[in-house]
C-alpha cells in the first residue's frame, strides 16, 4: 500500500466514502502495474483490501470513444474488493462529451476535479469547475461537456456495481492498441450493458 503525504479533495472524499462503506481488511494478492495497485482475485472478485491510492494509481483505461479519454477505476469488486462502492476517475480531452445518458438502477456524484465544461442535469443546465458536485438521481438525464482548453478530470462515484463493466467493454488497458469503436461495435455494448446505462439516441 503506498501513502501520499498530501491529499486533495478527491482523495479525501475517497476516503470518507470507503470509511462510510464498512470496507474490512482481507488478504489479497496484488498485482503492481505502471502507476497502479489493484487488488485481484482469479474469480474477478477481490478481496476487500483496503487502498490509498495517489491520484495516477488504480486500473487505468484508456477510452475508445471520446476521444481517447483517460479512465481510472479506483474501487470497485477487482480493486479493493468493494462489494457495493464503485468510485473512478475520468480525464475527458477539449471538445469532448460524456454523452447524454441515465442510469436506470442507481444514482451517481459527479465531482470535478479540475478544469471547466458545462452541465445539463434533467431539465436544467449549469457551468461547472473544480470543486463542483454533481448529484444525479437514478434515471435523469446528464450529459457533460468540456468546454476549456485543458482535460475536465472528473471523479464518479456510483453505490453499486454495474457502470465499471460498460467502462471495461469500451475501453482497452492503458498501453494497448485502443481502436475506436464502429457505431455497430458501440450499439452492441450498449445494449448488453442497458440495465445499468441508457444513452440518448
Amino acid at each position: 500500500m503506498r501513502f501520499s503525504t498530501s491529499f486533495g479533495a478527491l482523495g479525501v472524499l475517497a476516503i470518507m466514502i470507503a470509511l462510510a462503506a464498512g470496507t474490512t481488511a482481507d488478504s489479497s494478492e496484488l498485482e503492481q502495474g505502471t502507476n497502479s495497485q489493484v487488488a485481484r482475485t482469479s474469480d474477478r472478485t477481490a478481496a476487500r483490501t483496503p487502498l490509498i491510492l495517489t491520484k495516477e494509481e488504480g486500473e487505468r483505461r484508456i477510452r475508445r470513444v471520446m476521444g481517447g479519454a483517460l479512465a481510472i477505476i479506483k474501487v470497485d469488486r477487482r480493486n479493493g474488493g468493494s462489494q457495493g462502492l464503485v468510485m473512478g476517475y475520468e480525464e475527458v480531452p477539449p471538445g469532448q462529451a460524456i454523452q447524454a445518458h441515465r442510469h436506470p438502477a442507481m444514482d451517481e456524484i459527479i465531482f470535478v476535479h479540475r478544469g471547466t465544461g458545462a452541465a445539463e442535469l434533467g431539465d436544467g443546465s449549469a457551468a461547472v469547475g473544480p470543486g463542483a458536485t454533481i448529484y444525479i438521481p437514478q434515471a435523469t438525464r446528464v450529459m457533460l461537456r468540456n468546454t476549456g482548453s485543458d482535460a475536465l478530470a472528473i471523479a464518479y462515484f456510483f453505490p453499486q456495481p454495474g457502470y465499471e463493466e460498460y467502462l471495461r467493454d469500451t475501453s482497452v488497458l492503458e498501453g494497448q492498441s485502443a481502436p475506436v469503436l464502429s457505431g455497430p461495435e458501440l450499439a452492441q455494448i450498449r445494449e448488453r450493458h442497458k440495465a445499468h446505462i441508457v444513452f440518448d439516441p
